[in-house]
């Protein structure tokens, strides 16, 4: 395909430095311009990764995100600034991309990246390089890469801690290299590994790993390098230490269709009963008024000490041996950051020890930030 692209006088001398590169040269250049690569996620690891494929030529890239900018991404996410806030992070991306590089086809998908449009997402595209933050949608990349023939470019991010490897790749002989399940082939217990919200990240350390997932990216592309396929890449801030582990491909791993992978990570809801809730106006009415009730934050002690309602602190991690503390007697109301790891821990409780009276503070502490107090730092 590379034999029918050129590059124009100006492209010529954009990607000198690389034409320069004798391994690399005008054929390099080419297949660049010739790549098709979609992004999943625009955030920590989307962020580098869109940037330096960008700036290297990579002639078609689609950004998949439906989020919007918030002021708490602007310490690692350095594609947006305090102007995008309240923006979408898929459009922002395209306008700072073609700003850096007017000579690349940019397709936005705003939505989330499920089972039902996955396969349709990416089958225009030669490779996918996976920025997710979660255990559902990195299986569903995963197979859906698989089943689509697509290589996919990995890397993951916690705290001081970053991963890289390169699944599914096409070797020389046809066959396809090892995946994300030959190495995990089930989900870590479900509350076991937070995420990057929960957990939090060292701001540069999506800068280090994106670009070296950009960096796999680009030698899968272009054919120079030896990639990491079969291999798995792990990096500590922290320490600066390195380690490659081998990979291999499980002769047991079977994809032969996409699945629930909320259900299959244990993250779907036990029970189709939708969880009572009540909203931070009505809370602060509560408060207001002086009534009897229980609130109860789900969050860990390093999220409460940067904001909190005043509530006792009981981490989802350890709710069930803590509910004795939970009142059945008046009206408790959970609460997290969004909302989320507060309704799973009331259907915890409720299943496990019949409560009746939980109530889940919908939007959590970011609702009570935008409409209540804005002195409550939202992060």
């Amino acid at each position: 395909m590379s034999q029918n692209i050129q590059l124009s006088g100006p492209e010529m001398a954009r990607y000198a430095r690389h034409i320069a590169i004798p391994e690399f040269g005008l054929e390099g250049q080419k297949k660049l311009k010739a790549g098709k690569v979609l992004v999943i996620g625009s955030g920590g690891l989307g962020s580098p990764v869109l940037l330096y494929l960008a700036a290297a030529g990579v002639g078609t890239i689609g950004i998949v995100d439906f989020d919007t900018v918030d002021e708490s991404n602007l310490q690692r996410q350095i594609l947006f600034n305090v102007n995008d806030v309240g923006t979408s992070k898929a459009e922002t991306a395209k306008e700072r991309l073609l700003a850096l590089n007017p000579h690349l086809n940019i397709t936005v998908y705003k939505t989330r990246f499920t089972r039902e449009n996955a396969l349709d997402l990416i089958k225009d595209y030669d490779v996918v390089a996976d920025g997710t933050d979660n255990f559902p949608t990195r299986y569903l990349v995963n197979d859906a890469c698989v089943l689509a023939g697509k290589v996919n470019v990995y890397a993951s991010i916690f705290q001081f801690e970053g991963q890289v490897s390169v699944f599914n790749y096409l070797n020389a002989d046809g066959t396809r290299g090892p995946n994300y399940r030959d190495m995990f082939p089930e989900p870590p217990p479900p509350g076991l590994v937070p995420n990057c919200a929960e957990g939090g990240v060292l701001g540069v350390l999506p800068g280090i790993i994106g670009s070296m997932q950009a960096s796999e990216v680009i030698k899968v592309l272009t054919g120079v390098g030896e990639p990491l396929a079969g291999r798995l890449f792990l990096f500590d801030a922290a320490s600066f230490t390195t380690r490659i582990l081998k990979v291999s491909k499980n002769p047991d791993t079977k994809i032969t269709e996409l699945i629930n992978y909320e259900q299959f990570c244990g993250i779907e809801p036990a029970s189709d009963k939708p969880v009572k809730e009540i909203t931070v106006q009505e809370l602060n009415e509560l408060m207001i008024e002086g009534a009897d009730f229980q609130l109860i934050d789900v969050r860990e002690p390093h999220e409460y000490g940067i904001a909190n309602l005043d509530g006792e602190l009981i981490p989802l991690g350890t709710i069930s041996s803590a509910a004795h503390r939970i009142s059945k007697e008046k009206q408790v109301i959970v609460h997290c950051r969004s909302g989320v790891r507060s309704a799973k821990a009331i259907r915890e409780l409720e299943s496990l020890f019949g409560f009746e009276n939980l109530y889940n503070l919908k939007g959590g502490i970011l609702a009570w930030s935008k409409e209540i107090d804005a002195g409550v730092p939202q992060y």
